[in-house]
């Protein structure tokens, strides 16, 4: 797949953004930057600042561009080069999910997915209030994509 493919679902109490997309670089290259918190934003604008370490059990605080927004997952399930998951909220009144996942393929290229799942009991009176993650998580993959096809790792970390 050369485009990013996005797909989205919505339950009463739930809804779900994913994309996914091949990008022509190694695993341990698209890893250096998911996980590299002080140049997040450099590369990636969906994202206006990373406080934190992007590493098990680490609390972050992710900075939203041209909003006062803020959010503080926590990272887990990490798996270097191959996946991450990110949680924030307060189950059963809201929750997000965000887990990432890098798929080596044949050629030496890699396909990279991020899917995000809402759910709680507050999400049907807030979800008016969410924006449409689908063309800010394709944003998200497209610049991933441009960054790791263009440089080297700039270090590794997680």
């Amino acid at each position: 797949m050369k485009t990013a493919i996005v797909t989205q679902s919505r339950g009463f109490f739930s809804m779900t953004c994913r994309v996914a997309l091949d990008i022509d670089s190694p695993a341990a290259r698209i890893w250096s930057l998911l996980t590299d918190a002080d140049n997040f934003p450099r590369w990636n604008s969906t994202v206006a600042r990373v406080e934190g370490q992007i590493r098990e059990g680490e609390r972050l605080r992710l900075h939203v561009p041209g909003t006062a927004r803020t959010f503080s997952p926590r990272v887990s399930d990490v798996v270097p080069d191959t996946q991450m998951t990110w949680t924030g909220g307060f189950f059963p009144v809201f929750k997000g999910v965000r887990t990432f996942e890098l798929q080596p393929c044949d050629d030496g290229s890699t396909q990279f997915a991020m899917e995000e799942r809402f759910s709680g009991l507050m999400l049907p009176f807030v979800r008016r209030s969410m924006p449409d993650f689908g063309p800010v998580f394709e944003r998200y993959a497209n610049d991933l994509k441009r960054e790791a096809e263009r440089t080297p790792p700039l270090r590794r970390n997680a």
